[in-house]
């Protein structure tokens, strides 16, 4: 869906979403799919491309399941044919792919799975007031890596996940309506039941979470920033990149950016960053990469990672 298509209803020019997005397109979900939908497709595609085979555990990080109970994890395994896997949701809206690494890391660590499927899957558009300019900002995607225990300096392992959270600052990105908050109210007015965002207040945020938490991820992998070959972030605003690459110290060309064909995708958006960026082969064997987001909650988290050989589909 091209900004051109949003003029007439959010009563705003393509020029103006993108001058303050850095968006041009997103795609968004055909009446009746779900991010279930979307996870197992993503899910499916990491599976028939990794050498692991069969997963222990299955870990969807999602900010729009396909039902409030239960979770979209399970129902995700069992489409995959993955019977009596683990399998459990994270929510932690666009830093829900790094939280959703680090607990597949614990989980691998603690010898409780040996290899886990990250899913990041999200449909907002399905979530977002039709009205509200913040809407231009959200597309609809999924994207999974699969997960294995072994030695800790292999290219693909991961360094350690630094994540955080602020839950005074829940309103600054949040749907209100739909949870026990709104039905503890019992003669109260229903809730808003669509995803608001205060964007000014979230984008100074974001650059300093996302820049503390890089900096803390680096420091535990004994990394500078100018080792780093590959910053892929969580794609939320184009001015929130280049401003967390300023910060960092980090050119400009280093931070890998795909927002303007898919906007913003929430815990999709790295997962389907890192995919574009293989497939185009500006991610390559040895480069160190640094993974970063940030998200309502508020939630935020990094990692690192020496990108391994992967093959290229077809």
């Amino acid at each position: 869906m091209a900004n051109e298509e949003l003029v007439e209803r959010l009563g705003r020019s393509s020029d103006w979403m993108f001058q303050r997005s850095g968006i041009r397109f997103r795609h968004i979900v055909a009446p009746g799919t779900t991010s279930g939908d979307l996870a197992v497709a993503a899910g499916r595609e990491a599976l028939a491309r990794s050498a692991v085979g069969d997963v222990a555990a299955v870990v969807v990080a999602t900010t729009s399941p396909d039902r409030p109970c239960p979770g979209t994890a399970p129902s995700v395994a069992s489409r995959l044919g993955l019977a009596g896997v683990a399998a459990l949701d994270v929510q932690a809206v666009c830093a829900g792919f790094v939280y959703g690494l680090g607990v597949a890391q614990g989980l691998i660590a603690a010898g409780t799975a040996d290899s886990v499927l990250v899913i990041g899957a999200d449909a907002l558009s399905l979530s977002v007031a039709p009205d509200d300019p913040t809407s231009m900002l959200f597309g609809d995607g999924a994207g999974a890596v699969v997960l294995r225990s072994g030695h800790c300096e292999e290219p693909g392992a991961l360094g350690p996940c630094v994540l955080g959270s602020d839950g005074a600052g829940r309103d600054l990105i949040t749907v209100r309506g739909g949870g026990s908050e709104e039905r503890s109210q019992a003669h109260g007015a229903l809730a808003d039941p669509y995803l608001r965002l205060e964007g000014q207040e979230v984008f100074w945020r974001a650059v300093e979470h996302m820049t503390a938490a890089s900096r803390a991820a680096l420091d535990a992998r004994r990394w500078k920033p100018q080792d780093v070959d590959r910053i892929v972030a969580h794609q939320a605003n184009a001015r929130i990149l280049a401003m967390l690459a300023k910060r960092l110290g980090v050119t400009a060309d280093r931070a890998l950016a795909n927002i303007e064909q898919v906007g913003n995708t929430s815990a999709a958006s790295i997962p389907i960053l890192l995919d574009h960026a293989n497939r185009a082969g500006d991610l390559k064997p040895g480069h160190r990469v640094l993974l970063t987001a940030f998200g309502g909650g508020l939630t935020w988290g990094a990692t690192t990672v020496v990108w391994p050989h992967l093959s290229h589909p077809h």
